[in-house]
């Protein structure tokens, strides 16, 4: 039931985003994404499984976790005006690839 649950929210987000990519203020669409719609169940599940330690340490790599969104966007926003948009958000997606790869692993050598 939980999993079915998850994955009609994450439709619902989805189809959210479509609607208002579609309205006079299609900017909105780009802050839906940031909802912690999945950040709450993914906190609930940690305190719930994990106990709040673990749930603070969760919360701080979520802060840290920032930077390889801003990466994809910094680097999204100079790709488009290179790239076909294909080519530019999967640019985009590599950069935000590398940048989590090294944020996750400067975090376990940081933990370890």
């Amino acid at each position: 039931m939980g999993l079915l649950f998850k994955a009609v929210l994450g439709a619902f987000v989805v189809v959210l985003i479509g609607i208002l990519s579609k309205t006079r203020n299609y900017y909105l669409a780009g802050l839906l994404p940031l909802f912690p719609t999945f950040a709450l169940i993914a906190h609930y599940v940690v305190a719930s499984e994990r106990g709040i330690e673990a749930l603070r340490a969760t919360i701080v790599f979520g802060m840290w976790a920032i930077i390889p969104y801003f990466l994809y966007l910094l680097s999204l926003w100079y790709f488009v005006g290179m790239m076909r948009l294909p080519l530019a958000l999967g640019s985009a997606v590599g950069c935000w690839c590398v940048a989590a790869w090294l944020l996750i692993t400067l975090w376990a050598k940081w933990q370890a």
